[in-house]
């Protein structure tokens, strides 16, 4: 099997670092291993298949002879180095807003749309963790139902804002363990005992930034008449997204029909069986490769709904795994020079 030259933009952060990860759990046929980060943690190492690596500058340079880059540092790193990085030969996968809304740059969940892959220019941008698990899920319903309308209400895991909100809850657990006052710095207010309706900027129409971006990003990937209306809530747990998903459907949706189908859809696990307490939590999904289904039922308020529980990790197949499966694919499609 041919291998390949991967670089990981963001190696030490926390969604780096599950890149690695996944790199070497799926045994992604990899030549060389090269993490990149800021200048200030060159030198630090990662763990990869056993030995030690060293973390060089991502920057002007590193990327020549990289087969594949996958970047997770924000949309400005992104904006400034993935151009650098295809110059130099890479094939940019990256998990920043910068290029997702791009409509030269496929915006690619390998479960729902690979073709999109075909003809990329050189960079492919990875969905929001949120859109990618309720586009898993949604996706056979789509085909078999053609899904009209979408509510999604979204139970968000800190570890979506990245390492330092990891290290505030636990500070503030700590605080409130040794009765000293909590301090909140990453987020506006205080998150542990409590659920905050706000991820990212608000906008002018009251909605924001993060669910804005599960409107835009399922019309894009799934079907531009869709129409989504979104609320996003943080929550006090480390990992796993959460969500409360409501559809509504152009034909008849039947709820055991809906079960079955995700029972043989890629990338879907069906845990549905209440009268044994049996549904996914964001513990089931730690750590784990599947979006969960669960709570499947009827709504009895339009002609044509259906209510799901939508959960999944979303530092693995919201971020990480998902990068790595396009990469796959993109193998297996042959458009890999």
């Amino acid at each position: 099997m041919k291998q390949y030259n991967v670089a990981v933009v963001g190696a030490l952060g926390a969604v780096g670092q599950e890149m690695i990860k996944t790199l070497e759990q799926r045994n992604f046929p990899v030549k060389e291993l090269v993490p990149l980060d800021m200048a200030a943690n060159v030198g630090k190492t990662v763990q990869f298949h056993g030995r030690s690596v060293a973390v060089k500058a991502a920057r002007k340079g590193a990327f020549v002879g990289v087969d594949f880059a996958l970047f997770s540092v924000g949309a400005d790193g992104s904006l400034e180095l993935a151009p650098v990085a295809v110059d130099e030969g890479a094939i940019v996968i990256d998990n920043s807003a910068a290029w997702r809304m791009d409509p030269g740059t496929p915006l690619v969940v390998p479960e729902v749309n690979p073709a999109a892959l075909d003809g990329h220019k050189g960079i492919i941008a990875n969905p929001n963790c949120s859109t990618i698990q309720m586009l898993v899920a949604l996706k056979p319903l789509h085909d078999a139902f053609r899904i009209k309308r979408i509510v999604v209400s979204t139970y968000q895991a800190i570890s979506g804002t990245g390492t330092p909100a990891i290290q505030e809850l636990k500070d503030q657990v700590k605080s409130w363990a040794g009765g000293a006052p909590i301090v909140a710095k990453v987020y506006p207010r205080q998150i542990l005992f409590n659920a905050l309706p706000h991820i990212d900027d608000f906008l002018e129409n009251g909605y924001t930034k993060e669910e804005m971006k599960m409107v835009n990003e399922t019309k894009k990937i799934l079907d531009p008449a869709i129409e989504v209306c979104p609320t996003a809530v943080r929550v006090p747990i480390f990992r796993g997204h959460s969500e409360s998903v409501n559809i509504e459907t152009e034909k008849p949706c039947d709820p055991g029909a809906a079960r079955e189908m995700l029972r043989a859809a890629p990338g879907v696990k069906v845990m549905d069986d209440p009268s044994k307490l049996v549904y996914p939590t964001p513990l089931d999904a730690d750590g784990q490769d599947a979006v969960f289904v669960g709570r499947i039922r009827k709504d009895p308020t339009v002609r044509n709904g259906l209510n799901l529980w939508v959960v999944s990790d979303n530092l693995r197949k919201g971020a990480a795994l998902n990068a790595v499966q396009i990469a796959e694919v993109m193998i297996a499609r042959g458009l890999v020079k």
